[in-house]
């Protein structure tokens, strides 16, 4: 491991973070889920964290959604990229519309990844291609703040109302940016009560986590600003005055 991982127990979150690992070989050291689960990508990440514990999916395994197409395991049915299905959902009016998203949507390319491993970050044995965090706003507040905290990067939300696993797990992957979203936004996490309605869901690309671990080490996590309204206009306007009193003789 490069990377310690450690400090994201500082965080104090109800659901630990985990890690997600692309793979071409079959991964070593970690077992594969069960033979008989049937489920879809983003409830496999959502098992991983309530049974805290370590394995893998490959394109041998059952996926009930669009995952292995996303993951490049499958092509979509012809019915299904006419956009039928999100019309038939009542997510769109017509299957144009849902047609027309689908030219945003990352996907892994055709035959590139076999497996997918998940892990909690605490029992990983590799470094992920997708740090994946889940928590309310107040401490998704703190994780965004460390990825800006020392590189100034603006924040960023990309995500359609279906398909969220690909915003959330490839997206950050193919275009290495952090991203969030709100589940509560997305039909299938939506509809699979997979997560409170105040969760926001940030996916960390490799090239990012050291910069975020190095954040959530560094920053002070419980700003004086951020204790009252009355505490937030007081700070900042004795820096404002202290600012403009020390410009008179710079």
């Amino acid at each position: 491991m490069k990377n310690d991982y450690s400090v994201l127990a500082k965080l104090e979150l109800c659901d630990k973070p985990i890690g997600v690992k692309y793979g071409f070989f079959r991964p070593e050291g970690i077992e594969p889920l069960e033979k008989d689960a049937a489920m879809s990508l983003c409830e496999m990440m959502r098992l991983c964290q309530r049974e805290d514990r370590a394995f893998y999916f490959s394109k041998d395994h059952t996926e009930t959604c669009v995952g292995k197409i996303l993951l490049g395991m499958e092509d979509m049915a012809p019915f299904a990229e006419s956009g039928q299905i999100g019309a038939r959902l009542g997510v769109f009016d017509e299957p144009r519309c849902n047609q027309h998203f689908y030219q945003y949507v990352s996907k892994m390319d055709r035959g590139t990844v076999n497996y997918v491993s998940f892990a909690p970050y605490d029992k990983m044995n590799f470094e992920p291609d997708v740090l994946v965090i889940s928590a309310p706003a107040e401490k998704a507040e703190l994780v965004m703040r460390a990825m800006t905290y020392s590189t100034g990067e603006m924040y960023k939300s990309s995500c359609t109302p279906v398909m969220g696993c690909s915003w959330l797990l490839i997206y950050p992957f193919k275009t290495q940016e952090v991203n969030f979203i709100v589940p509560a936004l997305v039909h299938g996490p939506h509809g699979r009560e997979l997560y409170s309605p105040d969760t926001l869901l940030i996916g960390i690309p490799y090239r990012w986590i050291p910069a975020v671990l190095r954040g959530l080490n560094e920053m002070t996590y419980h700003l004086e600003g951020h204790e009252s309204r009355e505490k937030y206009y007081a700070e900042f306007e004795g820096i404002l005055a202290d600012l403009a009193e020390r410009s008179k003789n710079p």
